[in-house]
């Protein structure tokens, strides 16, 4: 959650920030997007081969599944850990680059190639604008910057295109196949998702069905009810009443996973000079299929209150939470934004005797 405060601060600094040079603040700002886009796709390749790998000695019998399971939780957590370092320094690169321009170092205008001035919009979100021909646009939303409205035409409508993923909601878990009678309160559990997504459109002239796959970090909050926590007791994770008032209780398990799914998008095709081109994002959008991964990490916060006191407890481990996550999830919307829902197959506790499985409910954002 720390990564998606950061992430929404620096767009809001780069929107402060009034016309910015074409041939100064647009390249830099361009190269940075790009390395951020490059460090996700190289440690997303990387991870493929390293598991892969794994799968291999699975194979020839060199590991067992278990061992396999716990390498592959390894390899993944490692490789997060890779992209959330990395990103980190990209970041501070672009927030030093916006404190360049609010000091004057930058000049506000550049002339283009025609003789005419170039300048910059700035937006968050999506936008069905032109730019014109010797403006740029940086989506701030999406990491992309336009040169041009034919630049951004025939980039948004290319076979296959990128965007960046977030969403938001309600999380609750599912005990006896309802989230009835809750042990976990209904406004107070939430979910998080950050990730980047591919989709190709699958028909070479028709732009109705989609593939849409990529790499999404999931965080998943339960807020317990009548002053109860998780206590381990061997290979039992139970809610226990705490002997001690509890201000807040919250249970949080972190996910990488690769979501998958078959999207039916209704945005028409357009003509420009003659030629027919597909742009998607531009209508109603369903979308159907599910995610695997892995789970990265498990905490428990827990927030006292006595008095004039007050302290938090954070307790890092596995809590015998299921190290291999899988589900279902599917999402229908208009444009970039969409009614969002996912269930998770796997039980949460591996061992409980009571099944419980995550749900979640909320919107999600596609920033093409």
């Amino acid at each position: 959650m720390r990564n998606v405060v950061i992430y929404l601060t620096l767009l809001l600094c780069l929107l402060a920030s009034k016309m910015l040079a074409q041939d100064t603040f647009e390249k830099q700002a361009k190269n940075i997007a790009l390395k951020i886009e490059n460090i996700t796709n190289e440690q997303k390749a990387a991870l493929k081969i390293e598991v892969e790998e794994v799968n291999f000695q699975l194979e020839k019998g060199k590991l067992t599944i278990e061992e396999a399971n716990a390498k592959k939780q390894q390899l993944a957590q490692a490789r997060a850990t890779i992209i959330e370092n990395k990103v980190a320094v990209a970041q501070q690169e672009l927030r030093d680059l916006v404190q360049q321009k609010v000091d004057g170092k930058i000049n506000s205008q550049a002339e283009d190639g025609n003789g005419a001035e170039g300048t910059m919009i700035n937006i968050i979100g999506g936008s069905n604008d032109s730019i014109g021909k010797n403006k740029t646009e940086i989506n701030l939303t999406s990491m992309k910057v336009y040169n041009g409205q034919n630049d951004k035409e025939n980039r948004q409508s290319k076979r296959t295109t990128s965007q960046v993923v977030f969403a938001a909601g309600l999380n609750n878990l599912v005990t006896d196949k309802s989230v009835e009678n809750s042990d976990f309160r209904y406004f107070g559990s939430h979910f998080y998702e950050l990730g980047v997504t591919y989709n190709s459109r699958i028909l070479k002239d028709a732009n109705l069905l989609h593939a849409k796959y990529g790499l999404s970090v999931m965080y998943n909050n339960l807020r317990a009810t009548d002053n109860r926590s998780f206590v381990v007791n061997g290979n039992q994770t139970n809610l226990e009443v705490n002997s001690i008032h509890q201000e807040d209780s919250r249970f949080r398990t972190v996910s990488l996973v690769i979501p998958v799914h078959l999207e039916i998008d209704f945005s028409k095709s357009k003509e420009r000079d003659g030629k027919t081109y597909f742009k998607t994002h531009d209508n109603f959008r369903v979308g159907f299929g599910g995610y695997f991964g892995t789970n990265l990490k498990s905490k428990q916060i827990i927030k006292y209150e006595d008095g004039d006191y007050k302290s938090k407890e954070r307790v890092k481990g596995d809590f015998n939470a299921e190290k291999i996550i899988y589900g279902l999830s599917s999402y229908i919307g208009y444009k970039a934004t969409s009614l969002y829902f996912k269930y998770d197959l796997n039980r949460l506790f591996s061992d409980n005797e009571l099944k419980q499985n995550n749900v979640s409910l909320g919107v999600r954002f596609d920033f093409n």
